[in-house]
């Protein structure tokens, strides 16, 4: 299986002024095989130490942080003799030692030399546990479940992958069908690893489904074993809400549908844990498109979107058969699977600030607002070929420098104020972006 993550550790490893590296990323999105892949391709030799597993490493950073006997620990630990520029030292679940982030620190100012890659299903919590946790010491790499261009990687669609990649609009045309019927898979499938080898190697839907049901009871045990306590209630309540709350046809997050009687501040904290461990994602409203968004955030109104589009079906439990029998999947869910796919291959691109945006006395919303490279970005999302855009007429019309994206089943076509991006080759939305901006 391929993953784009991986050119960014070999990046990370040529870099002259490396600095320890911490991937974040929810539970089983693949972040162990990453790390595992990279040091077996990359270097001489791995020592991988797992501290949920390692009860004798658990209190290795309590004493000290003296490189020296740190490193002594981990060689008897892993039987691998630890050379600072032909070893690969894995830290996986690190959080579950005191004081092992804090160490990362020790090894950038006094041992640079060593090459560390740290991950830890609960890192984003335990990260905003530590105030003392030094900025600017670490680098960070987010590893999300893989996108649809992964997919097509791994399912051996590397001949559709190639139409879309080289933007041979005409011939993807002619293969249109093909790619919606990977795309609706996708749906069903989601980008969890494990999900998608099993849809690889076995095409069994059923099976497909088993795994993504573990992976959020996963989820679920998680918010019994590591949350505090007072705020578990609250967190599956809010958790299993974003299902009928992204269903809505305005998607706007409504804490009243969590419980009636429900205010901001009753599920606060609930919420940033979700979004600390990378299950959730919070889309905030601009209030305009100006420069930058964030000056024109509406911290009162968001969207919330879960890590994956399959879980999502799953959670929703959306069978294969609605999924076969084609529209109806869209119609069920109201175009929510759609918009969850759209933001999560949004969040696989680099710098990108995503937003949304309705207007103040009217009923008239973008789904995304994006900011990249100094300009504003509206994209509308549309689960089938239905072509009618009133919203975004409306806002280019209000707005007249923006430059809009429709994005749709529909074939690629650009008009004088929108471009109809297939949603099957929403991978290619950075290079409207580029061309937007030069």
């Amino acid at each position: 299986m391929e993953r784009y993550a991986m050119q960014e550790l070999k990046n990370w490893k040529a870099k002259r002024e490396r600095k320890p590296l911490l991937i974040r990323g929810a539970r089983q999105v693949g972040k162990t095989w990453l790390m595992k892949e990279f040091g077996k391709n990359n270097y001489k030799h791995t020592a991988y130490v797992n501290f949920e597993s390692s009860k004798s490493l658990k209190t290795l950073f309590t004493d000290d942080f003296d490189i020296e006997r740190i490193i002594t620990a981990l060689q008897i630990e892993t039987g691998v003799i630890i050379g600072a520029e032909n070893t690969l030292i894995i830290f996986d679940e690190i959080q579950e030692a005191e004081g092992a982030l804090t160490s990362l620190k020790y090894f950038h100012e006094n041992a640079p030399q060593y090459h560390i890659i740290a991950a830890g299903s609960l890192l984003g919590v335990a990260l905003y546990k530590q105030s003392s946790f030094p900025v600017g010491k670490v680098e960070f790499l987010d590893l999300f479940p893989l996108s649809y261009e992964e997919f097509l990687k791994a399912i051996g669609q590397e001949a559709l992958l190639d139409l879309i990649e080289n933007k041979n609009w005409s011939l993807v045309r002619n293969f249109k069908a093909k790619l919606i019927q990977h795309l609706r898979c996708y749906y069903y499938t989601g980008g969890m690893p494990e999900a998608v080898l099993c849809y690889r190697d076995k095409n069994d839907f059923r099976e497909v489904r088993d795994i993504q049901k573990r992976i959020i009871t996963a989820y679920e045990n998680d918010f019994s074993k590591h949350a505090p306590v007072d705020i578990v209630p609250r967190i599956r309540m809010l958790w299993n809400s974003i299902p009928s709350q992204l269903s809505k046809e305005n998607k706007k997050f409504i804490y009243k549908a969590v419980k009636p009687g429900s205010r901001a501040k009753d599920y606060e904290l609930a919420l940033s844990w979700l979004i600390d461990c990378g299950l959730v994602h919070k889309v905030f409203r601009a209030s305009k498109p100006g420069l930058p968004l964030k000056a024109y955030e509406d911290t009162g109104a968001f969207k919330l979107f879960i890590t994956d589009v399959g879980l999502l079906g799953a959670m929703g439990d959306i069978d294969v058969r609605t999924l076969l029998e084609g529209n109806t999947i869209f119609e069920e869910f109201k175009g929510a699977l759609t918009e969850q796919f759209v933001l999560q291959q949004l969040k696989t691109i680099p710098d990108l600030a995503i937003y949304y945006w309705s207007a103040e006395r009217s009923t008239a919303e973008i789904d995304f607002l994006i900011q990249h490279a100094g300009k504003i970005i509206p994209l509308e999302v549309k689960s089938e070929e239905n072509l009618q855009a009133k919203s975004l007429k409306t806002f280019v019309q209000k707005y007249a420098q923006v430059t809009a994206v429709r994005t749709s089943m529909s074939d690629f076509r650009e008009e004088a104020w929108m471009t109809n991006l297939p949603l099957y080759a929403i991978s290619k939305l950075p290079d409207l972006l580029k061309d937007s901006s030069s």
